[in-house]
């Protein structure tokens, strides 16, 4: 049976889910790319958890998944849920607006599936983002840079309203599957690779989906404070992450399935990112110096009232993606 055949329960977990001891067994052969999504390892990091004595910082590398960042998981379950549903045919192409990162995941998971793909993105997202996507074989379409990823979701609709026929949209912003992915792959993750050890978990807020699907799941496995980070201003410079107040809530986003949220400035996740490289040796996006810096925060919180924690947050992506320009050039030699 093709993967394009392969049929998966929608509100099951998806392939993939069971990977560490499935590559245990195959002794690291893998039959697809795509069966690298997830798993990824979670690292201390004990340069940061320094300042908040007593207490445990942990990420999860999201990076380490194979098209380079925690929206692999999200990319792959809607596009398989989709076609176990048959939304995608043949002769349809999947469209869905992003700032980069489902962009670059939506275009590794169709490239791997046989499924064309089309993104709507502001056009500002940066330079890498869309050498990215267009090296997989991506069609683009970019909207205003002024209106930011809520301009992509509305050209996206748009789009699609004129022809119904030519596009299948999974509207991250509104699908399961994205939290989905969350709820059945990162959240017990976390647990496995905490041995239940976890207290806390932050992430932020894009799409909603890694903060719903990984709080829901934890709160079920344990007693899990979980936090949800937002920008503290409608004109922030994290990108990936949204200002609910002022931006299209995602249909998704529920905040009944969190405990509070934290309000994070763009400095404080740019200065955390830097610090990151210098102290950790870690190289991320602004994003995933926001989380850290949210973990921080709660680390703190702890250390002062002299209690004890593992707090948990997510490294989304990596630093090089925002580069500009990256050129990639073939020479050749006779």
């Amino acid at each position: 049976m093709s993967e394009r055949a392969h049929v998966l329960d929608p509100h099951g977990a998806p392939a993939g889910v069971a990977l560490a001891g499935a590559l245990a067994a195959s002794n690291g052969r893998v039959d697809s790319i795509l069966d690298l999504v997830g798993n990824t390892p979670l690292v201390r990091l004990r340069a940061i958890e320094a300042e908040c004595p007593g207490v445990e910082i942990w990420a999860k590398c999201e990076f380490a998944n194979p098209g380079g960042s925690v929206k692999d998981r999200a990319a792959l379950r809607i596009v398989r849920d989709a076609l176990a549903r048959g939304d995608l045919r043949d002769g349809v192409r999947l469209i869905d607006s992003t700032s980069g990162n489902t962009g670059i995941a939506y275009s590794m998971v169709g490239a791997a599936l046989g499924v064309p793909i089309t993104l709507v993105m502001p056009e500002n997202v940066s330079v890498p983002r869309k050498q990215i996507t267009r090296a997989y074989g991506t069609e683009l379409v970019f909207s205003d840079p002024m209106e930011g990823s809520d301009g992509a979701i509305v050209l996206a609709r748009r789009l699609v309203d004129e022809q119904p026929g030519r596009y299948y949209y999974p509207n991250q912003y509104a699908n399961d599957s994205n939290w989905l992915a969350h709820y059945h792959g990162t959240a017990p993750e976390i647990w496995a690779q905490t041995e239940g050890r976890v207290t806390h978990f932050v992430a932020g807020v894009g799409t909603s989906g890694t903060i719903m699907g990984t709080s829901r799941r934890l709160h079920e496995l344990g007693d899990v404070r979980c936090v949800a980070l937002q920008p503290d201003d409608a004109m922030h410079g994290l990108e990936g992450l949204k200002h609910i107040p002022s931006s299209l809530v995602p249909p998704i986003y529920d905040e009944r399935a969190f405990d509070e949220t934290m309000w994070m400035p763009t400095d404080e996740g740019w200065d955390m990112a830097e610090r990151l490289e210098h102290a950790e040796g870690l190289f991320v996006g602004h994003s995933s110096g926001a989380n850290v810096a949210g973990a921080l925060r709660l680390g703190k919180q702890l250390a002062a009232q002299g209690r004890t924690g593992v707090v948990v947050t997510v490294l989304c992506d990596r630093g090089d993606r925002y580069f500009a320009p990256l050129r990639w050039e073939k020479h050749y030699v006779w």
